[in-house]
């Protein structure tokens, strides 16, 4: 990229010949504003390209509630609680923004503004007063991204470009657009602070834009963009103490928006490359005993025999430091480089080995179902009941976000409401790990064993690399 020299802030904001189309966004060029003149351009113009395409995602959840006669009777009420309720309908209603991603009425949202029990209503509001009826073709927890489509047949909607977030750069201004609190469409202007934040806790695929563009409650699935006007991000959460703006918001990358999009536009459902290997953090002891100047890099401990990084050549105790030369600082920084090469062709991974530099090349296949899955839904007088469970896989364990090392075992895909295993807390993603002391290595298993149990369970479960032995009396 060629240097030039750029006397206002005017062209920083897309001036007249980036407003025209006559300069691409490959030569835009960074510039600080020089005078006072520069200062005192408008964003304006940027606005406009892409305020429209902006939306409100209107959400109403009708949940069924027990309610007691005697709620409001201050000690029947402690004694009774809701043992005596009555089911009565009630409305939930949840508010947040969305960003128009094509013509034909496709919408992008976080998929935390659209969650919620029970039967959910989407309305989406453009900027011009218009609403639509929107049905949900894609929710992904893990990136917490959702994908609509308005019911508007033969209507064209404004729509926005997407940026390449790898192009941005600490320091570059970005706009926040949102309905922030209910008030109505709201644009804030801030910089990108910092980037490849991989240690916010919000999604599976932590690898967030931040800024201290001012983002409030509402602003969630809103645009984050450019001085072009192009998507560069969707605002998914701040960091608050009070619940208000502190100047530290968050952004899932459009490249990785991008990629959801397409998926549901595909066929509705997410599909992630299978690497065949778990990763973790290099700690400073680690690096110490590897030889390693830095911390940094994603370290191999394990690698499934049959999948793409052992045909690879990629060994246990590897650390991945970059990928197709994109450096990655940790395991979650690799993820989202590998997950947004999507699915085909080949990446290269720059590997540190006994203090040697090597290349490994990953192919980009889908994960695979083996074992078979053999999901059942759980029937009978045990602490089970109301669960649907499968037998792990490469692709049962993307599926549910679970870790894939190679292992045999049973891993919970849904808990209904209100059934035994509901009230025993068990979640998606739960691992059964043993029963009544008997290792649990596949589904027929462990339905024989539920089978057999009388007089109480002793069961145990994995969660998050956490083992919980619970015992239920019969």
């Amino acid at each position: 990229m060629t240097a030039s020299p750029w006397t206002s802030f005017a062209a920083l904001l897309g001036g007249a010949l980036l407003l025209a189309g006559l300069c691409g966004p490959a030569q835009a060029q960074r510039a600080v504003p020089e005078s006072a003149v520069g200062i005192k351009q408008s964003f304006a113009p940027v606005v406009k390209r892409a305020a429209p395409a902006v939306v409100n995602v209107y959400v109403r959840h009708r949940v069924e509630q027990m309610v007691s006669p005697f709620a409001d009777d201050p000690f029947f009420g402690r004694l009774f609680g809701e043992r005596f309720g009555i089911p009565q309908e009630r409305i939930q209603n949840s508010l947040g923004s969305g960003v128009l991603a094509g013509t034909d009425g496709v919408v992008v949202t976080n998929n935390h503004v659209i969650q919620g029990s029970g039967e959910a209503e989407i309305t989406v509001a453009l900027t011009d007063g218009r609403e639509f009826p929107a049905k949900v073709i894609l929710k992904d927890e893990q990136t917490d991204l959702a994908v609509l489509r308005l019911d508007a047949k033969g209507v064209e909607f404004p729509s926005i470009q997407f940026s390449d977030s790898d192009n941005l750069e600490v320091g570059d201004l970005v706009l926040a657009i949102g309905d922030p609190f209910g008030v109505g469409q709201t644009v804030t202007s801030g910089i990108v602070s910092a980037l490849a934040r991989t240690q916010v806790g919000i999604s599976d695929y932590q690898f967030f834009i931040q800024t201290d563009a001012a983002i409030n409650p509402g602003n969630s699935g809103g645009a984050l963009v450019d001085m072009d006007g192009r998507l560069v991000g969707i605002n998914t959460a701040i960091f608050s103490r009070s619940g208000g703006s502190h100047g530290i918001g968050f952004a899932i990358p459009s490249n990785m928006v991008r990629l959801v999009v397409q998926a549901a536009l595909k066929g509705g459902k997410m599909q992630r490359p299978w690497l065949g290997a778990s990763l973790q953090p290099v700690t400073p002891d680690i690096a110490d005993s590897l030889g390693l100047a830095t911390p940094s890099g994603a370290l191999v401990a394990s690698v499934h025999a049959k999948g793409p990084a052992a045909v690879g050549g990629l060994q246990a105790g590897d650390v991945v430091v970059s990928v197709d030369d994109k450096p990655v600082n940790d395991p979650q920084a690799f993820q989202y480089r590998f997950v947004t090469k999507g699915i085909g062709g080949t990446i290269e991974l720059g590997v540190l080995r006994k203090g040697q530099k090597v290349k490994a090349t990953v192919a980009l296949l889908a994960p695979i179902e083996d074992p078979p899955g053999d999901a059942r839904d759980l029937e009978g007088r045990h602490p089970l009941t109301g669960c649907k469970v499968a037998n792990l896989s490469p692709a049962v364990a993307q599926e549910v976000g679970v870790e894939d090392d190679g292992r045999d075992g049973v891993v919970v895909l849904e808990v209904q409401d209100k059934t035994p295993a509901a009230r025993l807390g068990v979640k998606r993603g739960d691992i059964v790990l043993a029963l009544n002391n008997e290792k649990v290595k596949s589904v027929a298993q462990l339905v024989g064993l539920l089978d057999k149990a009388d007089g109480g369970w002793r069961l145990s479960l994995e969660r998050g690399g956490k083992v919980f032995n619970l015992a239920i009396q019969g």
